[in-house]
């Protein structure tokens, strides 16, 4: 191996590296906490190598062959102004975490780089990682210091969803929706869901009205089926039991029901799937108005059944209703209506979509907004529950995570999300693998841009891969930015939040939605003094 180096996960090894990386040789993280590194290397074409490692805690390691992807669109044309992306050109970026199977790659003549992950359930005390790469000819080994300390991370309370799109499981793996492979399938890609930190779940008591085309639909993935005896409509929620039944076996807390109104608007209503005279048809959809007098009297009987079902099951507390997604300024009126004819039915529940404009919060519109992180600042400190979201709109300055950003880019939220006390996040591609507009089925491993749609990253952050998800570095990326977050939280309880801010602006500078790390090593000095001060706090 001509080249051999033992970097943070905070990097990116592109194939034709020419990045000067800084070595790492120790790593400390609280009990219950997941971290990870990088191995880089670079070898001559075909050979196999062949990984082992040394350590006494090698049964909570898991290693990854991190894959390449092609990026056509690493973000707008005048994201080009932005100097804080790994590159705004096309290109082939590091994203894919292939599980090392055997212990085994093939290296490829470029750099590449193996994920070592460290799980949450390694036990606490110092230990000592030692990787060793083999081939025929050599051996090479890196060995890093792992503390593990004796102070349980704690979750913070920050509710995280990002979109899931269960359609997209169907339709990509070639299975009837709701068929017992679906059902299985759909089950892997929530676990890792939860496994990565979200913990509320987009839920399709009947198909999600996002990302269409108007006059477009996407397959039926509705889970309430719903039967019509001329004015009357009758209800069985079996499926959605069993999917609240599946969604918290595998860790989720929090349920979102699919938007009530058509996005951008709120004028038309959702596919509805309803069962007349034994026969099932599409009743609701672009073609009835959201005002029209046979969907206001749908759900006047739906959303009280719902409501009901949802008491009953004890969910009540921690389920969320949409309107409409992102109505602008010039939409009000329309969503105003929409909201009006729902929110009769929904007392007591949380209300909540993606509005960033400030007249609409404070006319009252929305209780809950879901605010755009450039628009966040129009919030904070006129609300104690700001929920912000980021999507393909914020490519300039702020934190995101598409494959052409620096991971320290992506992993910048967590001081962002402690600053402004944000009790919600959101981002709408946990799995969606169409074009923008859902015009057509792609491959996320060959167009990791919505076909062009949106830059590449934005639409998905899991990979199908053959009987279930394939993580990207970005979404594990994040996660250990959410571990920040709950390390911070942690913090705060014990020193208060102005002495919290203090040490980790110290370091950072003044935190800001639009100012992110430029490198790896501000990220890893913060939480560094964070958990310095929790052992000083502790004893230890």
């Amino acid at each position: 191996m001509t080249e051999l180096m033992q970097i943070s996960s905070l990097e990116k090894v592109l194939p034709k590296n020419e990045a000067q990386f800084d070595e790492i040789y120790d790593i400390n993280i609280l009990k219950n906490e997941e971290c990870a590194y990088q191995i880089a290397f670079k070898d001559k074409k075909d050979k196999e190598i062949y990984i082992q490692i040394q350590s006494d805690i090698k049964d909570n390691i898991k290693v990854y062959s991190v894959g390449n992807v092609p990026v056509n669109l690493p973000t707008y044309p005048d994201g080009a102004e932005d100097d804080n992306y790994i590159s705004t050109e096309p290109g082939i970026f590091p994203d894919i975490l292939y599980p090392a199977e055997n212990n085994v790659v093939n290296a490829t003549g470029w750099f590449q780089a193996l994920w070592i992950r460290i799980d949450k359930n390694a036990p606490v005390g110092k230990h000592t990682v030692k990787v060793i790469l083999k081939t025929a000819e050599e051996e090479k080994s890196k060995e890093i210091s792992v503390e593990i300390l004796p102070i349980e991370l704690e979750e913070s309370g920050l509710i995280f969803t990002q979109w899931f799109h269960a359609d997209c499981i169907a339709r990509y793996y070639n299975v009837k929706t709701w068929s017992e492979k679906h059902w299985e399938l759909t089950e892997k890609f929530v676990k890792r869901a939860a496994d990565n930190g979200i913990n509320m779940i987009l839920t399709p008591i009947f198909t999600p009205p996002l990302d269409v085309e108007e006059g477009g639909e996407r397959p039926t993935v509705q889970l309430v089926k719903i039967t019509k005896d001329k004015d009357k409509y009758s209800f069985d929620f079996s499926l959605l039991d069993r999917w609240i039944n599946m969604c918290q076996k595998n860790g989720i807390k929090y349920f979102e029901m699919a938007h009530l109104f058509t996005q951008w608007g709120a004028r038309f209503t959702p596919k509805i799937m309803v069962n007349e005279n034994g026969k099932e048809k599409r009743m609701f959809g672009w073609d009835v108005s959201a005002i029209d007098e046979r969907y206001k009297n749908f759900l006047g009987q739906f959303l009280p059944a719902l409501a009901a079902f949802v008491k009953e099951k004890g969910v009540s507390e921690v389920t969320y209703f949409h309107i409409s997604d992102e109505p602008d300024s010039g939409q009000l009126d329309d969503y105003l209506k929409a909201k009006n004819e729902a929110e009769q039915y929904l007392k007591g529940f949380k209300i909540i979509d993606a509005l960033s404009h400030y007249e609409f919060y404070k006319r009252g519109v929305v209780k809950n907004p879901v605010v755009a992180l450039n628009n966040a600042m129009d919030f904070y400190g006129n609300t104690d529950n700001l929920w912000v979201y980021y999507c393909c709109a914020q490519y300039k300055e702020l934190s995101n995570r598409f494959i052409a950003m620096p991971s320290y880019r992506n992993r910048s939220i967590g001081m962002q999300l402690f600053k402004f006390n944000v009790k919600g996040f959101l981002q709408w591609g946990y799995n969606f693998y169409y074009s923008r507009l859902s015009k057509y089925k792609i491959n996320p491993f060959l167009q990791t841009d919505a076909g062009g749609g949106f830059p590449s990253g934005d639409a998905f952050s899991v990979y199908p891969g053959g009987n279930g998800p394939i993580d990207s570095l970005r979404i594990q990326v994040f996660f250990h930015a959410l571990q920040d977050l709950y390390a911070m939280k942690m913090l705060e309880k014990h020193i208060g939040y102005e002495k919290t801010l203090k040490i980790i602006e110290d370091i950072f500078g003044e935190i800001s939605f639009d100012r992110c790390a430029r490198n790896g090593k501000v990220i890893i000095d913060i939480r560094n003094a964070v958990n310095n001060e929790l052992k000083k706090v502790y004893g230890i």
